[in-house]
């Protein structure tokens, strides 16, 4: 919202001396964000006078046209002879009153102006136009041509208001209010503590029965609607300077009178308004819903389809309007054009002031993209006391500038209501503030913005009609809050107890991140929302639990409605990202939540922000979230080891994020589980299950493993790219995070390596637990170091599995015979277990 310095004074009696900034600054500490202070014509030097055109000589010889003019500018050139002045313009004539510029003025954008020779003759100045004096548009695309009553000579810089002050203000949706000078100048007057001057304070003639018949069929989208008519407008009349420069300060192009008096009454009291011209509109003026395919053509030129939810304002024939958006063309207001002695020209006009849903005109605008000033407004909130106001404020304008005649007819339609109030402990402010404002400081505070307040320690507040804002107790404490100052509220800055640092959980995740980037990965980070169809390209069943998603209500992007149920979708795009970037050697990791829905899906309340919320309402509030568990995933893709003098390198590959699942599970203390498994998006071949045991039954706690082939074509990934996923919070709960001191013996070891032939498809992770709970209290440690496959040799469909067992005491050295016997027992149970045989 633009807002000239000179049309606020008209309102509040601002001290002479305060400036734009000085203004700006008032309004922020109220709470209005004014972002910048435009300065117009602050490099702008006289001398800019008023001249009429004498003469005019056409020049030949030219690629465009070139005019020869002698303007008579009075006293101002300091001789009174007539000033010759070459110009390119042809939208004035012998006689009409311009805009000169002499010799020694300065126009916006530092240009200076001089006497020059062009085109074979001097140049004395230069005739203006309103882009040259930074007047923005005002519909001409050519020199400014003045009223004929205009004096010659007069000062061009004072008649069109050129030197002035406009504040430019971001207005919030809530505060449709300051989308008007009447809104600005109330916080004005507020900020000073000095009296408004409303300009809707106007003397409105009741309805009666001789107005324009108007019927409204939809109480809830339209609840007021005021209809005045003006007749005998005269055709010549144009829209005085004032009020064509204020249109332009504010933004807005001037077009006719009629359309620019809507305009500024609009722009004053922040009631849209529309003009429609009398002969076009045929019978009734209806207020309905339009029906399904119905269609009209807006001032715009547009013919639109209507939806049946669209508010349209009718006559006999059908649709002439979309409610509180855009006019429509059929009763445009027509301007006089000179060349046709009047015809056409629009001389009797019906003025509409309404005020309608807002919910139904934002749907409207949105549904048609067509934002239009009425309809910023009218999603904002407006004042729908202002209604009778905004249109006597009009009809004045037309028959002070256009001669016209207003009508004794006053049309108004009202649906019953009341005003809106709201009860408010007189204290309530001090508590959400945290300061002790009085309960008469915030009476006065509240009655400032418009509202009436009875009552003492709880107060009955009543809402002013043009803050619909204004719906709660919090709402007017903010209120109280903002007009004290937030500078003024005291900076606390919270005291933790002492003795309180990180939790186990916080400290497990730090130790899991370091731990993962100790090894090579490095964290990812990824927005916690997907599509659908993701799970779809990774493979899994239909009936899967990860299927199952919270969506969300206004979601950032249409294409990812839902959050995740796993971290792998944000990991494999990163991959993707990356490897599409240039960068083939990869490893990622991500520690996040995943959002699970609950069976029973519950309505979250509104935790209370004067108090700390009780143990129940958090419970309670947690009871209606989703189950949000956190997981830990890594993915790898080309190298794992780098070639060089060293070495070949080698890739990545499912063993690496077997791995990383193992590093995690010993971060959290947590005996995890390896068998063969088959899930999702991993290669049913090269596939880990990974289990833990959770009060005495095994559950699965993730896969790791490498990416099935299908799955890596359908998301653009690097060929053998491997994966792993854990549920964080489980290995948590089954780990102990107890440090443990090693054990160290001072006894020698006992080495002893066994080569068990085995069926191809067993374990090795099966045959090694056999042969560790065989080996007893005794076994250090077990490695398996070789894996070899050769039918000749072993038989079709078998391998061979060699380990390397190692045997300590802790209280003596151990015999070879007691090192034998251990091993002679693993090996025994192995065989029983997975019916596994000494290799030779």
């Amino acid at each position: 919202m633009r807002v000239p310095l000179s049309w606020l004074r008209e309102y509040v009696d601002l001290p002479a001396t305060e400036t734009g900034r000085d203004v700006q600054a008032k309004l922020i500490s109220a709470g209005l964000e004014v972002e910048t202070v435009e300065h117009l014509g602050a490099d702008l030097k006289g001398p800019l006078v008023v001249g009429q055109v004498l003469t005019i000589e056409e020049l030949e010889g030219f690629k465009k046209p070139i005019r020869f003019c002698t303007v008579d500018v009075g006293q101002a050139n300091g001789t009174g002879e007539p000033q010759e002045i070459v110009c390119g313009a042809r939208n004035f004539s012998v006689g009409d009153k311009v805009v000169v510029v002499l010799p020694g003025a300065t126009l916006p954008g530092g240009f200076s102006i001089s006497a020059r020779k062009t085109y074979g003759k001097t140049s004395h100045g230069m005739i203006c136009s309103s882009d040259e004096l930074g007047m923005g548009d005002d519909g001409t695309h050519g020199i400014i041509v003045l009223p004929p009553e205009t004096e010659v000579g007069k000062d061009a810089v004072e008649l069109l208001e050129l030197v002035d002050e406009v504040l430019d203000i971001a207005v919030t949706a809530n505060r449709g209010d300051c989308l008007s000078i009447r809104g600005v100048a109330r916080e004005t007057a507020i900020a000073y503590g000095l009296p408004l001057r409303d300009p809707a304070l106007l003397d409105v003639p009741g309805p009666n029965a001789y107005g324009y018949p108007v019927k409204v069929s939809d109480p809830a989208g339209c609840d007021r609607f005021t209809a005045r008519t003006v007749t005998g407008l005269s055709p010549e009349a144009r829209s005085p300077i004032w009020l064509q420069r204020r249109l332009q300060k504010v933004g807005m192009r001037p077009i006719s009178l009629a359309v620019d008096v809507t305009n500024y009454v609009m722009m004053e009291l922040g009631q849209p308004l529309h003009a429609y011209d009398r002969h076009q509109v045929q019978g009734t003026i209806g207020v309905r819903r339009a029906q399904e395919g119905e269609k009209i053509v807006t001032l715009d030129g547009v013919e639109r389809k209507l939806h049946a939810e669209d508010l349209v304002i009718t006559d006999d024939r059908g649709p002439i309007g979309l409610a509180g958006v855009m006019g429509g063309a059929d009763t445009e207001i027509a301007d006089h054009d000179p060349s046709e002695e009047g015809a056409g020209a629009t001389t009797d006009v019906i003025i509409e002031a309404a005020h309608f849903d807002q919910v139904s005109v934002a749907r409207t605008a949105r549904r048609h993209k067509l934002s239009s000033e009425a309809s910023r407004r009218f999603e904002r909130g407006v004042d729908p006391q202002a209604a009778a106001a905004a249109a006597q404020r009009t009809v004045d304008l037309l028959v002070l500038l256009a001669g016209g005649t207003a009508e004794a007819g006053v049309t108004e339609v009202v649906a019953p209501g009341a005003p809106h109030t709201i009860t408010l402990a007189a204290d309530h402010p001090d508590k959400v503030a945290g300061v002790t404002y009085g309960r008469e400081t915030v009476v006065r505070r509240l009655q400032e913005v418009g509202c009436d307040v009875y009552g003492q320690d709880e107060l009955i507040v009543t809402v002013p009609s043009w803050r619909p804002d204004l719906t709660d107790p919090n709402d007017l404490a903010e209120e109280v809050i903002r007009l004290e100052g937030y500078e003024n509220l005291p900076s606390t800055l919270p005291r933790p107890p002492a003795g309180r640092g990180l939790t186990a959980r916080q400290r497990l995740h730090r130790r899991i991140g370091r731990a993962l980037a100790g090894a090579g990965y490095v964290e990812a980070l990824n927005y916690p929302f997907v599509s659908e169809q993701v799970f779809d390209q990774l493979g899994l069943e239909a009936d899967d639990p990860a299927r199952r998603v919270v969506k969300l209500a206004n979601p950032l992007s249409d294409e990812e409605p839902a959050l995740r149920t796993s971290l792998l979708p944000g990991l494999l795009a990163a991959l993707r990202r990356n490897d599409g970037r240039g960068s083939h050697d990869l490893a990622l990791f991500e520690t996040g939540l995943v959002f699970q829905p609950r069976d029973a899906a519950e309505v979250a309340a509104n935790l209370p922000v004067d108090r700390r919320p009780s143990p129940d309402d958090i419970a309670a509030l947690n009871a209606a979230l989703p189950d949000q568990p956190r997981h830990v995933a890594v993915v790898l893709a080309g190298a794992r080891e780098q070639a060089g003098w060293w070495g070949k390198g080698r890739p990545a590959d499912w063993a690496d994020a077997v791995e990383a699942a193992r590093t995690v599970a010993r971060e959290a203390g947590a005996d995890l589980r390896m068998r063969k498994g088959q899930y999702g998006p991993w290669h049913p071949g090269r596939c880990a299950e990974l289990t833990v045991t959770v009060d005495g039954a095994e559950r699965v706690v993730g896969h790791a493993g490498e990416l099935h082939p299908r799955v890596l074509k359908t998301l653009g990934l690097p060929a053998r790219a491997c994966a792993m996923e854990l549920d964080l919070d489980v290995l948590e709960r089954v780990g102990d995070t107890v440090p443990q001191a090693p054990s160290i013996s001072t006894f020698p070891v006992a080495t002893q390596d066994v080569a068990l032939v085995v069926d191809a498809f067993v374990p090795a992770a099966d045959v090694e637990a056999a042969l560790r709970e065989g080996a007893g209290e005794l076994l250090e440690s077990i490695r398996l170091f070789d894996v070899y496959e050769n039918a000749e040799q072993l038989g079709e469909g078998r391998k061979s599995l060699a380990y390397a067992l190692r045997f300590r005491a802790d209280d003596r050295t151990l015999t070879v015979d007691e090192a034998s016997a251990a091993r002679e027992t693993a090996v025994a149970l192995a065989a029983d277990r997975t019916g596994a045989v000494l290799r030779g």
